[in-house]
Order: C-alpha cells, then structure tokens, then sequence
C-alpha cells in the first residue's frame, strides 16, 4: 500500500530551508565611536546658569541662556535650530540649521542637507565678533555596511593651506567594526599626515572601542549594568605632549524620584559629580555640580536652570 498519510520515507530527513543571513549594518560615523562612553560622564558646570528653551513651531525653535561665573563676565547666547521635513531616524532631520550668538556677537553656526538618501553634507562656521576664526565642509557617504567621510578644514587657496580629514569605516561582523583616520595638514613651509587605526566590539551589555595611532592612543570601556546603572572607562595617552590620563565614570537613574546622578574619577586627582532633578509637572530641570582638583588644589561648582 502507499504512504496514504504523506509521511517521509524512513531514513531520509525533511529538507531545511536555506537561513538567510541579516545583512551587515552600518556602523555609523567614527567621530560617535567612543559617544556611548561620554555620554557617562558629567559635564562640567561652574557658576549660575539659566536656560529657558521655546518650541515656536514643528520646524524651529530657540534657547536663551545667561551664565554668570566668576571667572568672567556674565553671558548671553541666543541659539536656534531649524529641522526639516526628511526625517532618516528619531534623531536625523534634514535640512538642518543651527545657530548660538553669544553678546559680543560671536557664532557658531551648523548646517546639515542631504544631498541624496545615502550621501549627505555639513557645513560649520565660527566667528569672533567680524573675524572668522572657522569654516569647514563635511561630505559623508553611508553604504550598507560602511560609512566615508572627507572633511576640509580652513582650506585656503591663496595661502596654500588647509586641513584634510578622511574616516572609513567597516562592518565586519554585526558586533565587529574596524576603520580608520587619516589627518592631513599643510601650510607655508610645513606638512605632515597623521594616520590612526580604530576598532570596536558591540556585545549585548557593553561596547569596547580603540584608536591607535603615531599621535597617540585612546581606549574607551561602556557597560550597562541594568536599566538604572551605567559606567564608563577611558584612556587617552598622547605622545606629543608625553601624558596620560584614566578616567572613570558612572550612571545613576532614579526614575521613581526623576533624578539622574553622574560621576567621575581620574588619574589626575580629579572628582566630579553632577546631579539632575527634573520637576514634573512643571517644564523645569535642576542641576548642581561640583568638581576638585586634589593635584591643583582648585574647586568649583555650578548651579543651572533649564525651563522648556
């Protein structure tokens, strides 16, 4: 009689179906190698700071912020932001302008297009009140599994200067990222290149990122303990100026109390810490920070504002 159930044969195994592989994904730009690990540490604050910020519509908004230190004269800078219709990610809008003028009429200004869906440009100027100081061209290329970028800086035809930056990277695996940096300069009577090789390894919980290069080398160490806790080690040597520095740093978010604590500790006797505290249901956040220096014997601390 035949198999009227439609079963295999004895001995022979059902075919699989091939397993198609996940396409590599791009490994994003190299100047956001080491930015999981920044992102640890607090951000120094000294004096009174107030920062009051208003959407005005989906496209355009503006900040003020006063800052008074003793260190200097207190300071104003207005700044604004204009986003665009082409949004790529939650956090890439183009077009996009940006723009802080403090009150003696310095700016920096930022502007980012894109110039097709996988080809996109940036533009970066600074001014000291009339005199400007900065102006660079970015162009960035993002394939599917790799990204390049060639950036000018100062480029100057008359005084046969300018500054050349290229970046590569490569994903080699979907946990392994390899690239690098190469830095030209010329002006009058000099020139040089500086080539650096960086790498990173993304696992579930952490993220291990180094460049070594003759300039130097800088190491980086992220992991995420849980949802609250987060801590961060880097380490940065710099052969020209003959100095190292280690520096470790941590995480804390409270959700329950909507505080987030960050802190730091470094290898130059150095310690600092910053505390958040958002105010629901008001629009306000509080922050306070203090740092010391035990080697230089110098303390400063800071208190700011944000409304908005």
């Amino acid at each position: 009689m035949g198999n009227t159930l439609g079963l295999a044969p004895m001995g022979t195994l059902p075919r699989r179906s091939p397993r198609r592989e996940e396409p590599l994904p791009n490994p994003g730009s190299f100047d956001e190698l080491h930015r999981l690990c920044k992102d640890v540490f607090p951000a120094q604050m000294e004096g009174v700071k107030l920062v009051v910020n208003k959407v005005l519509s989906s496209h355009f908004q503006v900040a003020h912020t006063i800052h008074m230190s003793a260190l200097g004269l207190p300071g104003y800078h207005l700044h604004a932001a204009y986003a665009g219709d082409w949004q790529l990610s939650p956090t890439e809008v183009f077009p996009t302008v940006v723009g802080d003028m403090d009150s003696s009429g310095s700016l920096n200004a930022q502007v980012m297009i894109l110039l097709a869906e996988r080809l996109r440009a940036k533009a970066v100027f600074q001014t000291q009140q009339a005199k400007f100081l900065t102006w660079q061209f970015d162009g960035e290329y993002r394939g599917d599994d790799y990204t390049a970028t060639l950036t000018l800086g100062n480029p100057d035809l008359i005084g046969e200067s300018v500054i050349m930056v290229a970046h590569f990277l490569q994903s080699l695996t979907h946990r392994l990222v390899l690239g690098g940096e190469l830095v030209y300069h010329r002006r009058p009577g000099e020139e040089g290149a500086i080539l650096t090789l960086a790498g990173k390894y993304s696992a579930v919980h952490w993220v291990a990122t180094l460049n070594v290069g003759s300039g130097g080398a800088h190491a980086s160490y992220y992991h995420r303990a849980n949802e609250q806790v987060q801590v961060g080690v880097e380490f940065e040597a710099n052969t020209r100026l003959q100095d190292t520095t280690f520096s470790f740093g941590y995480h804390l978010t409270l959700p329950q109390a909507n505080m987030v604590f960050r802190g730091l500790v470094d290898s130059n006797w150095c310690v600092g810490a910053v505390l958040e505290k958002k105010m629901p249901p008001l629009p306000v956040t509080l922050a306070l920070g203090a740092f010391l220096n035990h080697w230089r014997n110098r303390f400063h601390c800071g208190f700011s504002i944000t409304v908005g």
